[in-house]
């Protein structure tokens, strides 16, 4: 392909709303056919149906957790590996000189691993970038991102997250698990792989977005619970961040994923680790353990919580405004793949020649617990958190306060490259260096009272940081509480979780928000914005609606979809009076997707005008179901030029019970109708049951809450 002009097509980018995104149907089109294969299946059936969510609840469980334990096993190995050969040209050349050489050899390690890691990302699968959290959490909000559920994007991610940590780049290897559960819920819950055009025959039921959707959101609370051992934060999480649907059963069948997933990965990495019946390891990130008995917290602590709570939400919104100008500035200037891996290099290469500089310039090395990896050598990758660790004294406060400050900004400079990459990790590391630094100054100052313990002032420093920049409470609290297998703390995370999303978004969105919002997803919030009672649906709708008649030429349906100019993908089918012009009333609706199966199997479906009741074959719900999710494009059907002149009956394919709004509707009562229920199409009809609109996801995204109150984003092919 060409490469994109981008500067000259988008100056400004933030007020966009992107024409390239289209919705998933959550609402199943209940037309005759469905309706029928509904009926048919019996009690039984139904329980056949049910057991089988239960399975491919546990088979997302078990190959997320092995996905997690292959990326944790493969980054200890080949980070050690790293770590070695550095270390032992570190130790020759410390004897006899020339320590430059060393910090260049570190350097090209990890701008060529980083390399690799790139050029899979920006050539092969781009939507593989980042953490994958902002794309998940469109696909549940119902927006179909280009590749984001594919096997293709997997792979590449899970490759290129071993590359980028063990490239030493600051960033975690938790965000993307998230992704690859998601990925796995969404391969395996279809029962076949498009990209390797195996099909398995089964699961056949749930080849629907509906079905599909609810697995993904599994998918992801699993991805959750591998990566911190957090099962109910991986539920929690879902919720908060993912779901718009909700209800018991998915709540309980996605528990039950994210159980088999933790339960999976500690079982493998304990059979790794050599201590097989051993299940107790945490997920791929460890705290340390916190004693109860001296980590006990006063009620006089209780406002110096909130005020980490504060400078946590200070600093998580300096963080994302700062990432706010950086990706910008990528979206306008650093748009080719080729500059993309060259970021990624330089960013690799500043990063080892910090790490470098740090560990040259501070003398607190000592090894910590008898490990043999020195602290600044996390720059290496390896999940260990000695910040959090209580033993008092081993941290020079002069070198807390460097890492902060370096890793803040080589953290912010990191998240948008085009790297396979979490931010979990880094803004935990920079909160937890900073409560600890805060935590010293504190024992200064109480001359070593007990209350003044620095671990727990890291703790809480983590918590405050990580809420501040992505803003989530409930999850994180569980998360947290989870991870460091205490309690007692559950209070004071939450206090500070609380107090850093309320001043972070005084200031800023959230992170992740601020990505979505970016990349111009038309993303629907829980509610309408809270001005808009004044609009009403009239104003909301797109105004000329292609309408199909119920008994329609075959040509004229072949022109409507291969326009181009109305890439409408919902038609509302009305009642065909050849003889009068003007609009009939409502009788159903069909989709794009509908239609274009139709095309695929011509000669069965039209009919001749003569026998109207004479049809050939049936057309099935399966066919409908094996072309998702893929549909062809409208070129690849040829019709014949006398196959234009047959006639169609839409009545069996059609939705014929649409949801539709009077035009006099409000703008929150539409957007309750559609979030809620997930529509795809919402018909706009006045009190003779005309159609007059149509209101689509990209009506109700348009407008947004600014500062000045509502306003309306302009649509743009991008």
């Amino acid at each position: 392909e060409l490469p994109r002009p981008y500067p000259n097509e988008i100056p400004h980018n933030e007020k966009l709303l992107s024409l390239k995104y289209e919705s998933l149907d959550y609402d199943n089109s209940e037309n005759q056919l469905f309706l029928e294969e509904e009926r048919r299946i019996n009690h039984a059936a139904f329980r056949t149906v049910e057991i089988k969510r239960w399975v491919i609840c546990a088979m997302i469980g078990i190959l997320t957790g092995l996905v997690a334990c292959f990326i944790d096993i493969v980054v200890e190995n080949l980070a050690g590996l790293k770590y070695r050969v550095v270390k032992d040209n570190i130790d020759k050349f410390t004897e006899k000189g020339g320590l430059s050489f060393s910090l260049l050899l570190w350097a090209t390690l990890n701008a060529s691993v980083v390399m690799v890691g790139s050029v899979i990302v920006a050539f092969v699968e781009p939507v593989a970038a980042g953490s994958g959290i902002p794309q998940i959490k469109c696909y549940l909000n119902g927006v179909k991102i280009p590749h984001v559920v594919r096997l293709k994007t997997l792979v590449i991610k899970v490759c290129g997250v071993i590359l980028s940590v063990v490239g030493g780049l600051a960033v975690g290897k938790e965000g993307p698990m998230i992704h690859s559960g998601a990925v796995i819920a969404a391969g395996i819950s279809q029962g076949r792989s498009t990209s390797l055009k195996r099909d398995f025959k089964i699961f056949e039921y749930f080849r629907r977005d509906t079905e599909k959707r609810d697995f993904v959101s599994a998918g992801a609370a699993a991805g959750v619970s591998a990566a911190f051992g957090a099962p109910v934060g991986g539920v929690l999480f879902s919720l908060e961040e993912g779901a718009s649907f909700w209800n018991q059963f998915l709540t309980w069948r996605i528990f039950f994923a994210s159980m088999i997933s933790t339960f999976t990965l500690n079982s493998v990495l304990s059979v790794y680790h050599g201590n097989p019946w051993d299940l107790s390891s945490p997920g791929l990130i460890n705290f340390g353990r916190f004693d109860n008995e001296k980590m006990g917290y006063t009620i006089q602590e209780i406002p110096i919580f909130i005020f980490m709570g504060v400078v946590g939400g200070i600093l998580g919104a300096l963080f994302n405004a700062l990432n706010y100008w950086l990706t910008m500035f990528r979206i306008r200037y650093i748009h080719r793949p080729c500059l993309q891996v060259i970021e990624a290099m330089l960013v690799a290469a500043v990063t080892a020649a910090v790490g470098f500089v740090m560990i040259y310039c501070s003398r607190d090395c000592q090894p910590i617990q008898g490990s043999s990896v020195a602290y600044p050598l996390q720059a290496v990758g390896l999940a260990l958190f000695p910040c959090f660790l209580p033993t008092p004294g081993s941290y020079n406060p002069m070198t807390l306060g460097m890492f902060t400050l370096m890793y803040f900004f080589l953290a912010c400079w990191t998240y948008g490259l085009t790297v396979s990459a979490g931010v979990f990790i880094p803004s935990l590391l920079i909160g937890a260096a900073w409560g600890r630094l805060f935590g010293i100054s504190l024992s200064y100052l109480a001359k070593g009272s007990i209350w003044a313990d620095p671990g727990k002032y890291a703790l809480m420093g983590a918590a405050a940081q990580l809420g501040g920049i992505v803003r989530m409470t409930l999850s994180l609290t569980v998360i947290m509480m989870e991870a460091t297998g205490n309690v007692t703390y559950g209070f004071p995370i939450m206090l500070v979780l609380m107090t850093a999303k309320i001043v972070g978004d005084y200031f800023v969105e959230g992170l992740y928000d601020m990505h979505i919002q970016l990349q111009s997803v038309p993303f629907l919030h829980w509610e309408a914005p809270v001005t808009s009672h004044s609009l009403t649906a009239r104003e909301v709708m797109s105004t000329p609606v292609t309408c199909l008649r119920r008994i329609e030429r075959v040509g004229t349906v072949v022109d409507i979809l291969s326009d181009t100019s109305s890439n409408h993908n919902g038609f509302p089918v009305v009642e065909s009076n050849p003889n009068t012009t003007q609009v009939a009333g409502l009788r159903g609706l069909i989709l794009r997707s509908q239609l274009i199966v139709l095309g695929l199997v011509p000669p069965q479906v039209f009919v001749e005008r003569a026998n109207l009741n004479l049809v050939q074959r049936r057309l099935k719900l399966k066919d409908f179901r094996d072309a998702y999710p893929r549909f062809p494009p409208i070129q690849s059907i040829h019709v014949s030029q006398d196959e234009r002149e047959c006639m169609i009956d839409l009545s069996e394919f059609m939705n014929p019970t649409p949801y539709t709004v009077p035009q006099e509707a409000s703008l929150p009562r539409v957007f309750k109708l559609f979030r809620a229920l997930g529509l795809r199409h919402l018909v706009v009809v006045n009190n003779h049951n005309e159609v007059v609109g149509m209101v689509t996801r990209k009506d109700l995204a348009r407008y947004r809450l600014g500062k000045e109150g509502l306003e309306e984003l302009s649509l743009a092919q991008t």
